[in-house]
């Protein structure tokens, strides 16, 4: 996957911002790199990308940071680069909106893996005559063939790995779902830090979807068996 694809890289680091734009253009993509968070911030006002490979260690401002700041407008997808390894580096990355993250040091080939697993549309939801083209979840609707959630009328902005959960979801009203299915569903490498990640944009998807996102309606938690979407 890559063709018109256009990637943005934000790596302080000026040999790492070189290799990495180098291996992902011979790899098809267009690439644009930007040496730290301000950069980055001035060449999103005048351009679009398809997903952002954003460092976490930058000066100015770190990657996390900037990552909670780019939520509040952007869905676009983004990969954080890391060299910390501690769990709680990695899910606050998450939690900021992050879709992945991939620790430093890393073989090319998997951050290219990394790019097309995020990048890479789910199957679409076979349409049955009898089946629902809009789900109800109280006052949010999602609208299955295109993939938008909205409350009212308004939009609601979902990240593209929330927007495959809710696909998969979608795709099996009323099943529980577990987590190492949804990791797989999902295109990840199995693991319990993958299953962590999932319940961390579980939580996130929680926030936009239910009144009360610590006593659930819709997206319920069934124990032992995993996650169960429950329209009305």
């Amino acid at each position: 996957m890559s063709g018109d694809i256009h990637l943005l890289i934000v790596d302080d680091d000026e040999r790492i911002r070189g290799l990495l734009k180098q291996f992902l253009m011979r790899s098809g993509f267009i690439v644009t790199a930007a040496r730290d968070g301000k950069h980055a911030r001035s060449l999103l006002a005048g351009l679009e990308f398809d997903m952002i490979v954003l460092d976490v260690m930058m000066p100015d401002v770190d990657g996390i940071t900037l990552t909670k700041e780019l939520r509040e407008t952007l869905a676009t997808p983004i990969l954080l680069l890391t060299a910390r390894g501690e769990t709680s580096d990695r899910i606050s990355g998450l939690e900021a909106g992050a879709d992945d993250y991939l620790t430093k040091p890393f073989e090319p080939k998997e951050l290219l893996l990394r790019i097309n697993a995020i990048l890479r549309r789910m199957p679409q939801v076979p349409s049955e005559s009898a089946g629902p083209k809009v789900l109800h979840l109280g006052p949010v609707r999602y609208d299955i063939d295109r993939g938008e959630m909205w409350r009212g009328d308004d939009l609601v902005r979902l990240t593209a790995t929330e927007s495959q959960l809710m696909r998969i979801f979608s795709a099996h009203p009323g099943e529980a779902l577990s987590r190492s299915r949804l990791v797989e569903d999902l295109g990840r490498d199995r693991g319990q830090a993958q299953e962590r990640a999932v319940d961390v944009q579980i939580t996130r998807l929680r926030r936009k979807i239910e009144d009360d996102p610590k006593q659930p309606r819709f997206l319920q938690t069934v124990r032992g068996e995993g996650y169960l979407l429950a329209p009305d």
